[in-house]
């Protein structure tokens, strides 16, 4: 476990000198596109001055100098299959958005969806030394939190503390320099499949760059899905990618729970490619021009025309209704919005104050998806498209984005985690020195 801080700790370092150095790219792993952006960090703030644009979202500090999509390849529900087609997807992406830049890259931080993500809530609690929380004593009391066994093979990918109380005071974001006696901690703690991990920080290594950062998609595509007030309230960012489906929960401005459905918009393009005999670009194509899931009474006379490239000429003439389409796709969309229902319920979500749900990814695309998902996890359903930031491309700034965008802002303002604060040796949580995870040996 010491290992794991050092590792997160180590990419913290380099992100840092990263963004002193001014560039630094971003990476988003997906199982249907690569999105590679390059954000330049010097001097934008007097730029945005200049140019009198006001500070967004709190993410004036930076702007966005290439941008480059690649059809993936070597991705499976959102984990590395084939690492040497993975590679060349990767390089593709970043040379575009390199030229774009007109700069090179020698930092990268990354994103993926798969992993199977499980979240944790742990609780801490300590005695102060003195009257004030110094930095130490959160150092303290986050060493105190009691770590779950939560298996061989996992790895920490976020620690984040989520609420501070001070005595009898709940609900702090930072008790640093307040006065108390007992200071107690909430910690969301997230873990992913080691396996996982150790590929994609092994390919990016193939790809001769150094990864400074690692994140969680749900985690990211929350950031820049959620407005403010949902992030505060409490809301479900629900990112649709192509291999998975992502779910996130924030509440106080902190992610407090994430999770993963293995099924997503490639699988509605499968059923689309077995159900009309069509090829899997061609059902694609009809997907993204035809599909929907609620049928109207117009939609039996619509008629699609499935152009095929066999040589036969009856057999690629052949039309279907947009009716026959959507009994299609329907099924396997209702099958994914149960699978994140059950994983809503898992987590408590109908407990939270508010119940927003917003839709995100390339997948929340389908035409009437916004009803049916109301219909099936709740009323308040929207769908989101990522916050706006200087710099982006029109092309980027569609819901696919969400976590490309949101790894941006993750960029630029990274959340407090647990290895940002120096816990002393002696004190690391009792359990977590049995088993030192030792990749960072064999990585960097």
């Amino acid at each position: 476990m010491i290992e794991l801080y050092e590792t997160q700790r180590a990419m913290r370092n380099m992100r840092k000198a990263a963004m002193q150095r001014g560039v630094v790219a971003v990476l988003d792993v997906g199982t249907s596109k690569i999105a590679c952006l390059v954000l330049r960090f010097d001097g934008t703030d007097r730029l945005a001055e200049a140019e009198g644009i006001g500070g967004m979202a709190g993410q004036a500090g930076f702007r966005v100098i290439g941008a480059a999509t690649t059809r993936s390849r070597g991705v499976r529900f959102g984990e590395i299959e084939v690492m040497q087609e993975t590679e060349r997807a990767i390089r593709t992406a970043l040379q575009a958005a390199q030229k774009m830049a007109n700069i090179r890259v020698d930092h990268v931080i990354a994103c993926f969806s798969g992993a199977q993500p499980r979240s944790y809530g742990l609780a801490g609690s300590v005695e102060l030394d003195g009257d004030v929380v110094s930095e130490q004593c959160v150092s303290r009391v986050l060493s105190a939190c009691d770590v779950p066994d939560y298996g061989e093979g996992r790895e920490v990918l976020h620690a984040q503390p989520v609420n501070f109380a001070l005595d009898h005071r709940s609900g702090l974001i930072d008790p640093r320099g307040q006065l108390g006696q007992v200071l107690s901690t909430d910690l969301h703690l997230l873990t992913v499949d080691e396996i996982a991990v150790q590929n994609l920080a092994h390919c990016v290594k193939r790809c001769d760059l150094e990864l400074a950062g690692l994140a969680n998609s749900s985690y990211v595509s929350g950031i820049s899905s959620l407005v403010e007030d949902e992030q505060e309230l409490g809301a479900a960012c629900i990112d649709l990618g192509g291999g998975s489906a992502g779910v996130s929960i924030f509440m106080k401005k902190h992610m407090i729970y994430a999770d993963s459905v293995r099924i997503g918009g490639d699988h509605v393009t499968s059923d689309i490619s077995m159900g009309l005999q069509v090829p899997t670009a061609t059902a694609e194509r009809i997907k993204t021009f035809y599909g929907g899931v609620v049928a109207t009474g117009m939609d039996d006379r619509e008629m699609i025309e499935i152009g095929g490239d066999t040589g036969d000429y009856e057999h690629d003439r052949r039309t279907v209704s947009r009716a026959e389409l959507i009994g299609i796709m329907r099924p396997r969309v209702e099958e994914i919005l149960e699978e994140v229902r059950a994983r809503l319920d898992a987590a408590g979500f109908e407990h939270l104050p508010s119940q927003q749900i917003v839709l995100t990814g390339g997948g929340s695309q389908i035409p009437g998806l916004d009803g049916l998902a109301s219909k099936m996890l709740g009323q308040q359903v929207r769908l989101g498209r990522p916050l706006r930031v200087h710099g982006l491309p029109q092309a980027a700034t569609g819901a696919g984005f969400a976590s490309a965008v949101g790894m941006c802002l993750f960029a630029a303002n990274p959340q407090d985690e647990w290895w940002d604060f120096e816990i002393p040796v002696d004190r690391y949580p009792a359990r977590s020195l049995k088993r030192a995870v030792k990749w960072f040996k064999d990585n960097w």
